[in-house]
């Protein structure tokens, strides 16, 4: 019995001593919890706020729609690396001085822009940036409207095939489309060009509507200045609206523009539509330089004429003020055949050009350009609803020759050369040159176009002569609906 009674006072003094083990644990607990509590209220056992924002900026990341959302940038690659060489079927074949200086410049925009796709590529992630930006915030809240609101590389991305194209029928927009750039009512019989549309690689790029075009739009002015790659985009412009169909409603108002067919002339300076359910305007005027060019003696039908290189086209000093979106274009018209054979003689500063160092095509043509686009810089604060765009070289593909030397481009299978482009910079290094710092935005359409050599008019050119390939202008429908769609997104 007493050894019974002496087992049981020992498991009761054990068990007294657990629980006061206990009671001291949940005594200390308790002071450390009070005591934290007083120092960082709430937050002292949340994880840290770089790491609870980052999961939720890549939450919200992922569910932002954009057109590549099921891509990986493993599944892109450089695009075949586009040299320019200035010339057209249009041009003389009198133009070797302004390639050479072209290529040259071309190969070194080429690399720097290799050098820029590096480093951005492998020194910078633009989702470590937005994630960034959200953990600069001091309410705890995340937010995306920002990364909605970043300007997008609409140059980036691919080709890809889409049934739903072409947007309108080549064979019935004969109200805006010039023969001469209507496949469909040439010789050819191949036609998977008309069904690619360009899909950019970090973005959505708004699927165009006519008649969404036209509310945006109203009350407002379109014009497209420059040379006749400027009046392909024009054309396919009115097509796009009204979707290659007919519209009798429409109102030429080329004379308030001063589109008015000259005595003896062949054609107006431009054309001017205006469709009247919304009031807008698209117009083209006809500016193969982009630069203001006089006649020295108006009495004299052989004059030579002055082009101003310092001086905006007498176009756009006279009717900017009606014009609300600008597309500007220049290119293929700077060759010793041209101003030969239009006896254009270089002017600065109101007098005939004596720098030598000036007077290489190449340089003219790139301080015209500078010279243009700084002057459009500077009225953009007197026309605050002014929006002005400078649009790249489209790139030309001639093959074993130029257009009067037997240069060809009999390619018709699409994406053949390439049908990705990757690079940051333009490969028209002199439009990226010229609007950097400025107002005026560059419509790149440069390497985009250059992979996509099968859409030229080619051998079926039913204006050319025997022989003689165009490997300059696009057939239409063609690439240069994707330039508008690209314009339509910027606008």
């Amino acid at each position: 019995m007493t050894l019974h009674r002496n087992r049981m006072k020992r498991g009761a003094l054990r068990r007294r001593a657990r629980d006061i083990s206990v009671m001291l644990v949940v005594l200390v607990c308790a002071t450390v919890v009070i005591w934290t509590w007083d120092k960082t209220p709430t937050s002292a056992f949340l994880p840290p706020e770089s790491h609870y924002l980052k999961l939720q900026s890549e939450e919200k990341v992922e569910r932002l729609p954009t057109a590549l959302n099921t891509e990986t940038k493993d599944s892109y690659s450089l695009a075949t690396p586009f040299v320019n060489k200035e010339g057209s079927k249009e041009d003389s074949p009198d133009n070797k001085d302004t390639e050479e200086e072209e290529e040259k410049q071309m190969e070194e925009a080429t690399g720097e822009a290799r050098k820029t796709t590096h480093i951005k590529e492998t020194s910078s992630d633009p989702e470590s940036n937005i994630l960034a930006s959200d953990e600069e915030r001091t309410d705890g809240s995340t937010s995306t409207a920002h990364i909605k609101n970043q300007a997008c590389n609409y140059a980036k991305g691919k080709w890809v095939v889409d049934n739903h194209r072409p947007l309108y029928s080549g064979s019935q927009c004969k109200q805006w489309l010039a023969s001469m750039w209507a496949c469909r009512l040439m010789q050819r019989t191949d036609f998977a060009f008309e069904s690619l549309r360009w899909q950019p690689k970090d973005c959505s790029m708004e699927e165009f509507e006519g008649s969404k075009f036209l509310r945006r739009m109203k009350n407002k002015t379109l014009a497209f200045v420059g040379d006749s790659l400027g009046r392909q985009q024009f054309q396919s412009m009115m097509c796009m609206i009204t979707g290659g169909k007919e519209r009798l409603d429409v109102l030429d108002v080329g004379p308030e523009f001063g589109f008015i067919t000259p005595e003896g002339g062949a054609r107006p300076g431009g054309w001017a539509y205006r469709f009247p359910e919304t009031n807008t305007t698209v117009l083209y005027h006809w500016s193969s330089t982009l630069c203001d060019i006089e006649p020295l003696n108006i009495t004299d039908p052989a004059t030579e004429h002055a082009m101003h290189l310092d001086r905006p086209p007498a176009f756009l000093r006279q009717y900017l003020h009606k014009i609300n979106v600008l597309v500007m274009n220049t290119g293929h018209h700077w060759n010793r055949g041209k101003l030969n054979g239009n006896r254009w003689v270089m002017h600065v500063n109101g007098v005939p050009n004596t720098n030598k160092k000036l007077a290489a095509l190449g340089n003219a043509k790139n301080f015209t350009i500078h010279s243009t686009v700084s002057w459009v810089n500077s009225q953009l604060p007197l026309h605050p609803g002014l929006k002005a765009f400078y649009r790249s070289l489209s790139p030309r593909h001639f093959v074993g020759g130029e257009w009067n030397t037997g240069g060809s481009c009999n390619n018709t299978t699409p994406m053949s050369i390439g049908k990705e482009v990757l690079q940051e910079e333009s490969s028209d290094y002199s439009a990226g040159r010229a609007v950097k710092g400025t107002g005026v935005k560059l419509l790149d359409i440069t390497a985009l176009s250059h992979i996509r050599d099968e859409g030229h008019i080619s051998r079926f050119s039913i204006s050319a002569a025997p022989g003689v390939q165009d490997c300059l202008h696009w057939c239409l429908p063609g690439v240069p609906d994707t330039w508008n769609e690209i314009l339509f997104a910027m606008i």
